[in-house]
């Protein structure tokens, strides 16, 4: 069974973005030591556009295959023009109000996620899938989530876009590893308590 994992940035107070979902914070601390990090450990969830300015358009997919975002998030491309933001991957995203998707390669998954992943979980593949975000989709999933690696970075916004949008209950997770860099950001890896 493949695994779901919701690789996320943060706030030291646990915020994905703004109020208004900004999460321009985050840039200055994609540094050169940051940035060969993610070429080397995480590539796929670099965007198809900053591959191509990067000439990394060529670095093969290490841990995921297909990408599943919410409507916010898949916004901010569509607003550039970009209606496949990860070309290199499988795109879903989740809606229940954009009723076309804008690129046939892109699915829109407007009723029963859960029930979508699910299925996208059950496929026989040795990647994995990215849960890029946002909040309300991640509380959606959080059942279905199996692993977290949560990127903080050294700001505090005070209020904004949380991880998880409310309304669940507990869920255990288990410490995997802990990374720092130079420039205060953190990367913590977790996986589901069982």
């Amino acid at each position: 069974m493949r695994k779901l994992t919701y690789f996320i940035a943060c706030s030291i107070d646990g915020f994905i973005g703004g109020p208004d979902g900004d999460a321009t914070f985050m840039y200055p601390f994609v540094d050169e030591e940051f940035l060969e990090f993610l070429k080397a450990e995480y590539p796929e969830t670099i965007f198809s556009g900053a591959r191509t300015a990067l000439g990394i358009d060529d670095l093969p997919n290490k841990r995921f295959d297909t990408v599943v975002q919410g409507r916010a998030s898949y916004d901010l491309a569509l607003k550039e023009g970009v209606t496949r933001p990860y070309a290199h991957l499988r795109e879903y995203v989740a809606s229940r109000t954009l009723t076309e998707s804008p690129d046939p390669a892109v699915e829109i998954v407007s009723t029963d996620l859960v029930g979508r992943v699910r299925q996208l979980k059950a496929e026989d593949s040795a990647l994995d899938i990215y849960l890029c975000g946002g909040s309300a989709v991640a509380g959606e999933l959080v059942d279905e989530i199996d692993e977290l690696v949560i990127k903080t970075y050294p700001v505090i916004l005070g209020t904004g876009m949380p991880m998880f949008a409310s309304g669940f209950e507990l869920a255990e997770f288990v410490t995997d590893s802990v990374r720092t860099f130079g420039n205060g950001a953190v990367v913590r890896t977790y996986h589901r308590k069982r």
